[in-house]
Order: structure tokens, then C-alpha cells, then sequence
């Protein structure tokens, strides 16, 4: 298969115009680096709870993004990316690397839809795609968590991920206080 289509055999470009996210695994060039920070930087600016705290500087945010894509280089992790008029407009990542007694199971992490793009299926394209890529790798549970507060749990749900329980005072939200985490799993 043609590594510019899809399982449909559609080019990007053409899924694109039709309207469709191209939607791929991403390498660490300089300009996707340059691209995952400042969807980082407004992911967190806008109050997602992605690991970081606003304000985050862009040295940070591309500090990240390069040890996350040499780890996708090395096949621990796949970071996708979903772009919209060849600009990026979110990203997900697929996190392989597990402990020897759990290479059944992938987790799902740094969920993020830029503030313009969000409602329009993108989340759910790109967990689609992470969700084929973990079957493809032999792996039959996906795991996840999302924030308590403002985080994405309808969002999972809505996706087929089942509600597993909750960790109180898990971590700080971007802009300060304790939120807890909801974790949810399913099965490929």
C-alpha cells in the first residue's frame, strides 16, 4: 500500500479535499516538533491537563515532543498526527512500550485537538487509527486517563471505553488546584 493512502486507498491529499483529516504517524523533524509544541502550548493555555502547567515555554514543549519522537523512532510509541489543510490539528499518541507482563496492552495518551478544530470528528478519527495500529501490533486492551474536572470523559465513553474508577487529587490542572483522573480501558 501506497504509505501517502489510506485503507482506502484514497491519497492524503485527496482525503483532504474531500474533507477527511489525513491523518499519519509522525516523524521528529524540526517543523513537527515546531508544530506538537504549539498544539502542546495551546492545549495547555486552554486548561487541558496534559501533563504540563501554563504558562508552558516553547523550550519545554519541544524538549518533550523530541524525546517523545525518538522513542516513536525506536517503535515504543507511534504519535500520530491528524492535519486539516496541511496544518496540524491534532494529535494522539499510542504508547507500546509496556512492562514483559503486559505486551497484550497499549495505552492512549497527549490526546489534543487544537481550540479551532475541535467538534469536528478529529479525536475520534485519531483514536480509530491508534486503535488499528495497537490490533495490527498483536495488542487487545487499550488503557487511558483522562482529568475529572474538564477532562475528556464523555468523549472516551462516547468511543466505546469503559469507566474503570477514579484517582482523587491525581494532579494539578494547568492553571493550579488538584483535579482527579478517570481511568478507562477497552478491549480491541
Amino acid at each position: 500500500m501506497d504509505a501517502n493512502c489510506d485503507r482506502s486507498g484514497i491519497p492524503g491529499d485527496a482525503r483532504a479535499a474531500r474533507g477527511a483529516p489525513d491523518i499519519r504517524p509522525l516523524d521528529d523533524a524540526p517543523e513537527t516538533v515546531e508544530a506538537l509544541s504549539r498544539l502542546l502550548i495551546e492545549t495547555v493555555a486552554a486548561g487541558g491537563s496534559v501533563s504540563f502547567l501554563h504558562p508552558l515555554a516553547s523550550e519545554t514543549a519541544a524538549r518533550f515532543w523530541s524525546g517523545w519522537l525518538a522513542s516513536a523512532a525506536r517503535g515504543e510509541r507511534v504519535v500520530l498526527g491528524a492535519f486539516v489543510a496541511g496544518e496540524l490539528a491534532a494529535s494522539v499518541t499510542l504508547v507500546l512500550d509496556c512492562p514483559p507482563n503486559q505486551p497484550h496492552r497499549a495505552e492512549i495518551a497527549k490526546m489534543m485537538t487544537a481550540t479551532r478544530h475541535r467538534g469536528q470528528g478529529l479525536g475520534s478519527a485519531l483514536l480509530a487509527r491508534a486503535e488499528a495500529l495497537a490490533a495490527e501490533r498483536g495488542r487487545t486492551l487499550i488503557n487511558l486517563d483522562t482529568a475529572s474536572e474538564e477532562g475528556a470523559s464523555v468523549f472516551y465513553e462516547r468511543n466505546g471505553y469503559a469507566f474503570a474508577g477514579e484517582i482523587p487529587d491525581y494532579a494539578l490542572k494547568p492553571h493550579g488546584g488538584l483535579t482527579g483522573t478517570r481511568l478507562y480501558w477497552k478491549r480491541l
